[in-house]
């Protein structure tokens, strides 16, 4: 034992290590949370797209002019999968997306109100002098066929509304009878199990991340318009690309991706269109017949740039290639 004029110097030097590691201890617990919390982007892709015909399926595809986001995992521990739609949603920050009139009639016709008791059937829409022109039948009522007009708007929280200014039904104009009657379209129309359509009071309420089939979209919506008969969403406000790239492509860089029987870390993937003429046509369910089409190049750093075929300029036989 070590002692100096009756004073036991051991019994000093651990009180005062004690004290220290005491003292330490508030910080030590303020730190520990922060470091056990996961980091919410670890497993997002980071996303850039220029001038690509997406298709959802084949009859609903969506022009997208540009695009910055992410491909977050939906599956706990999970990472994006090219070969599983339902393995990621894209998350955008910022995007020009347009959707004709055609396809938008396609998404509700074909995904939304597919079910047998859907309330609205058989639905046609146009554009003309900026207004929404809606035709269908009421299944609801004896399937009883309807005509609307409305104008676009982005909802408080980024949604798509549809305001109704002109109804017909069984080709009687009834919204001004109605509006008399007190009467709405929300009461005329049960949505309550239709998938990203609602209704409020006279409004048709559309939720583009529920809209759509997988890879399910989310993102607030800035701005909404029609230009002929293309529907032409904005989101956040357009960047200058980071890729030094000429041409239409979509980018995927950062965290996992699997792509095919490649996983990638550290993800370096770059798609480019073949044919840069015109918009570079993807269909991720046959991504793999369009890559087989053209070709592979591997970059110094073991980056991928793959030079896709368009989807419609595959021939029968190219668009099953995969698949023998």
């Amino acid at each position: 034992m070590l002692e100096l004029q009756g004073i036991d110097l051991s019994a000093c030097i651990q009180a005062v290590v004690i004290r220290r590691a005491l003292l330490l201890l508030p910080l030590v617990w303020a730190l520990l949370p922060a470091a056990a919390q996961p980091d919410s982007s670890q497993g997002a892709v980071q996303t850039e797209m220029r001038n690509v015909m997406y298709h959802f399926t084949e009859p609903i595809p969506v022009h997208i002019a540009y695009l910055k986001g992410e491909l977050v995992p939906t599956r706990e521990g999970g990472i994006p999968v090219f070969d599983d739609a339902e393995s990621f949603s894209l998350s955008i920050q910022s995007a020009k997306i347009s959707i004709t009139t055609e396809s938008l009639a396609n998404v509700l016709n074909q995904y939304v109100l597919v079910s047998a008791d859907a309330p609205i059937k058989a639905v046609r829409i146009t554009g003309e002098d900026g207004k929404l022109k809606i035709k269908g039948r009421l299944h609801s009522k004896g399937d009883l066929p309807f005509e609307s007009e409305g104008s676009l708007s982005v909802t408080s929280d980024g949604g798509i509304r549809v305001h109704t200014e002109k109804l017909k039904a069984g080709h009687l104009p009834i919204k001004g009878l109605m509006d008399l009657l007190g009467e709405t379209i929300s009461k005329l129309i049960d949505t309550s199990k239709v998938r990203g359509l609602r209704t409020d009071k006279d409004d048709l309420l559309l939720d583009p991340s529920e809209l759509f089939p997988p890879p399910h979209i989310h993102g607030r919506l800035r701005a909404i318009s029609i230009v002929g008969n293309e529907v032409v969403q904005e989101y956040g406000t357009e960047s200058k690309p980071s890729l030094k790239i000429s041409g239409n492509y979509m980018g995927y860089h950062g965290a996992q991706l699997r792509f095919g029987k490649l996983t990638m870390s550290d993800t370096d993937l770059v798609l480019i269109d073949m044919d840069p003429q015109d918009p570079f046509d993807f269909f991720l369910a046959h991504y793999r017949d369009q890559l087989v089409a053209g070709y592979t190049k591997t970059t110094p750093s073991f980056g991928l740039r793959c030079y896709f075929r368009d989807y419609n300029k595959l021939n029968p036989r190219q668009k099953n290639a995969s698949r023998h």
